[in-house]
């Protein structure tokens, strides 16, 4: 590290721990690789970047360029878009779902509104209970949305907090039909253009030869086994474009998105959200909701589509403040904004099972090393 990083605001003794750490579990073979950006006061630092990008190739090193999948941060950025139609007039945060998707209404999901999409409080399930089967068929977005009108929710919507990526693929449904584009068409043209970011998007067809593979975690794992046609490494998956879980980015692209909402919607002269918005966004919203159980918001504070900071949750380790927003992925990611200390922290890795502990480490060696 150099002297920048003082300047900046982080201690690079400590920052070297991230690099040392991440390095030792990679010699002991429990890390096939990683990145890691930190910023201060919007500055960032260089990445620090560890072992390899390839499941067959140990020459295939991770750089500053390596493209992840970030899996569930996917789901911020969806839910950031349906805020910039809400600025923009076409949609309400108290619309009823039914309005904007036909069908959905089926099953006794009349009253589900957006806003419940949004906080994980509509009574979806995660995943639908085909979500393997689908994969296996290699079905289409538009099947597993018509699946999902189809089904009961599991409690009356604005009750309970119960993840439901399920929820945030209608949501990505509902910006299509609300805007006349595909989503993955409709992020780049508000999100990822404006900001520069050429190595970032949803349902990539062409494959890179800079992405990362996924260590699996075996056959029974949810989102498919190792070696199929229809897991994460596959094309399928790539090419889905999962509203919940397929955003491929590096790791500087990641931290600007991040620098976005940290400065209210704007970064580099890009303005792609109001900061009304942006603020509506990162304010904790399920815990408003007049007929949840207050026990229920303090499992999982929810601001719109964005999990926010608490002592209930080390998913942004034990020293952030409760009003830290961002996300984690079961890729291995986490994104997070600390407001009180002006700290951002991007956390890329391709082996799910190490980041488990190593995320909440790092994020813990971030905060000591802020100035």
């Amino acid at each position: 590290m150099s002297q920048d990083v003082e300047t900046i605001g982080f201690s690079s003794t400590r920052l070297d721990q991230i690099r040392n750490l991440l390095a030792s579990t990679h010699d002991e073979g429990d890390l096939m690789g990683a990145a890691v950006q930190v910023a201060r006061n919007g500055v960032p630092v260089a990445p620090i970047c560890v072992g390899r990008r390839r499941l067959e190739d140990e020459g295939a090193a991770v750089e500053k360029d390596t493209i992840f999948l970030v899996a569930s941060i996917t789901k911020p950025i969806v839910t950031s878009a349906a805020g910039r139609l809400i600025e923009r007039g076409l949609l309400s945060l108290d619309d009823r779902v039914a309005d904007h998707l036909s069908g959905f209404e089926a099953a006794g999901k009349e009253e589900v509104l957006i806003r419940h999409l949004m906080t994980h409080t509509s009574g979806l399930p995660d995943q639908i209970p085909e979500n393997r089967a689908y994969r296996e068929a290699h079905r289409p977005l538009s099947d597993f949305v018509a699946r999902t009108c189809e089904l009961p929710p599991a409690f009356p919507p604005g009750t309970k907090v119960s993840y439901q990526s399920s929820g945030i693929n209608a949501l990505g449904t509902i910006i299509e039909r609300l805007t006349g584009m595909s989503l993955p068409e409709h992020l780049d043209e508000i999100f990822f253009t404006p900001l520069g970011l050429k190595d970032t998007g949803l349902g990539i067809q062409t494959r890179n030869e800079r992405e990362s593979d996924v260590v699996m975690a075996g056959e029974g794992l949810t989102h498919g086994g190792s070696g199929t046609d229809f897991d994460w490494n596959s094309d399928y998956w790539r090419g889905l474009g999962a509203p919940w879980g397929g955003l491929l980015t590096t790791i500087e692209e990641m931290m600007r998105l991040m620098l976005l909402f940290r400065a209210g919607g704007e970064v580099g002269g890009a303005r792609c959200l109001s900061e009304a918005t942006v603020r509506t966004l990162v304010t904790d919203q399920a815990s408003a909701l007049p007929d949840l159980d207050p026990a229920e918001s303090l499992k999982q504070r929810w601001g719109l589509g964005w999990r926010l900071g608490g002592r209930s949750s080390s998913i942004y380790g034990d020293l952030t403040s409760d009003a830290t927003f961002g996300h984690g992925g079961a890729t291995g990611t986490v994104a997070w904004h600390d407001p009180e200390s002006d700290v951002t922290c991007v956390i890329f890795t391709n082996d799910p099972d190490a980041a488990s502990w190593l995320r909440p480490r790092i994020s813990n060696l971030v905060m000591g090393a802020a100035l």
